[in-house]
């Protein structure tokens, strides 16, 4: 498989080479981690201000794990295109050694859309939010949600780190690495349900139990701890290890009732849930004594225990806290579920060629609505120009037929008067030098009243009064 060849420049991000498209000017450093680092670029080629961010992604074809990581992401991104409350990857690059599969890979380059912060930054910060911030920010994550569960996927990472935020309120969500299908079957979801390694401070309880059945229910409870991470400036539900975890929210939410028990933990919890005794439910007002009620009834329906009784994404965007917000008309589902196909895919290098198939796909499909509109558009400057030129010739005819009815003897009009039929006949009238005159005022008034029909000059200069 041959890569496609473009023009890069090399900058020094975090002393880590990185290597982007030359139509990029590198701004600043925006972060590093395990992953691989970030910084923002502008585009040159662009007669707006547009700036970017982008991420260098290493060490994918490492381990099988991290290269199937990656190609979910591409591919969870492409398909999700387009929704004003998810990250848009507006291209993607990957970079090997002399463009050469067989050397050494240098990187996966994602060009995305620059946010100015994710929203654990915004809450460590302490600047003061008001109600409506809640409320903007709640009903984001509802629509984004929607969007991405009507495809038939769980994001399964829902946390403050992977929400990005702007100074207007715009809210965007991100990092799909962990995402996997649903599917209403159990049996045949089971196998979308294993390496669930999410952030422990905002795992639903199902999962702290071993469910196996567990459902969309997971994302609208992660949902609920970031309501009350945003009400209370601090998570809800701050485990320090698995055992902590589901401690602090039994401490919170009470003993579950013996039917959910029996329905969703396995032996060994449910016994040991036993062994704790009886705890008695803390009523959310006792944790946030300042917070609007409607927001509270909205965070106790998505940290319900029982996630049968949990309330949906679609419940939750018609709750009277959004009100002010919801607006089914926009409001989107997604045109079609997500292939997860290639997670049966388990060979390093079968995945490393899949990867670099996607990375080509992707950029051929967002470049191809840009082809197609570069060429509609030369198109129509052409039959514009065509258009004109065919007006031109018919006005030009038009005027000859007229200058020809009028001056009979006529059959070409030049730049000088002496070519004019008219002229030439007036000049072997020597004997009447009176009507000589005359006659050639005439056929001058003709002449510039033509010129002015023309609306330019027959001397080649544009007609002025």
């Amino acid at each position: 498989m041959s890569l496609e060849q473009i023009d890069r420049q090399t900058f020094q991000v975090y002393n880590q080479d990185f290597t982007v498209d030359n139509r990029f000017q590198l701004i600043k450093e925006i972060g590093h981690g395990a992953y691989g680092v970030v910084c923002s670029a502008k585009f040159m080629e662009s007669t707006e201000d547009t700036t970017i961010a982008i991420k260098k992604v290493t060490n994918i074809f490492q381990k099988t794990l991290l290269c199937k990581r990656s190609l979910r992401e591409l591919k969870l991104l492409r398909h999700f295109r387009g929704h004003k409350n998810i990250t848009c990857l507006y291209d993607v690059d990957i970079v090997f050694e002399d463009n050469d599969l067989n050397k050494e890979f240098n990187g996966l380059y994602l060009y995305e859309e620059l946010m100015e912060c994710d929203m654990h930054q915004i809450i460590k910060s302490g600047q003061p939010l008001t109600d409506a911030h809640y409320q903007s920010f709640i009903y984001q994550i509802l629509c984004g949600l929607k969007y991405i569960h009507s495809a038939n996927v769980l994001h399964r990472d829902l946390k403050p780190g992977n929400l990005l935020v702007n100074a207007d309120c715009q809210l965007k969500i991100c990092d799909f690495g962990l995402a996997r299908g649903y599917h209403e079957n159990p049996v045949k979801n089971n196998q979308f349900l294993t390496e669930y390694v999410a952030t422990r401070w905002y795992r639903a309880p199902e999962i702290m139990l071993s469910y196996q059945g567990y459902t969309k229910s997971i994302d609208v409870w992660s949902t609920g701890c970031i309501l009350a991470e945003l009400l209370g400036g601090k998570p809800i539900f701050k485990g320090k290890d698995y055992v902590d975890q589901l401690n602090r929210i039994l401490q919170v939410l009470g003993t579950p009732a013996e039917h959910t028990l029996e329905r969703i933990g396995s032996k060994n919890v449910q016994d040991y849930i036993h062994q704790l005794g009886f705890i008695p439910k803390v009523p959310f007002v006792e944790l946030y004594p300042n917070a609007n009620p409607d927001a509270l009834d909205l965070m106790e329906k998505m940290l319900a225990f029982d996630p049968i009784q949990r309330i949906t994404v679609d419940e939750a965007l018609k709750h009277p806290y959004l009100s002010i917000w919801h607006d089914p008309n926009d409001e989107p589902v997604c045109a079609s579920t997500f292939d997860f196909g290639f997670e049966v895919v388990n060979d390093l290098e079968d995945l490393k060629l899949m990867v670099v198939e996607e990375v080509q796909d992707f950029r051929n499909y967002v470049r191809q609505p840009l082809l197609d509109q570069q060429h509609e558009e030369e198109e129509e400057a052409q039959q514009q120009q065509q258009q004109s030129m065919q007006n031109l010739n018919s006005n030009n005819s038009n005027n000859n037929n007229s200058s020809s009815s009028n001056n009979n003897n006529s059959s070409n009009i030049g730049i000088s008067a002496d070519n004019l039929p008219a002229h030439k006949s007036l000049s072997n009238e020597n004997n009447n030098s009176e009507k000589f005159h005359q006659d050639y005022n005439n056929v001058i008034s003709e002449f510039l009243d033509l010129e002015k029909e023309l609306e330019f000059g027959l001397d080649g200069n544009n007609f002025e009064q």
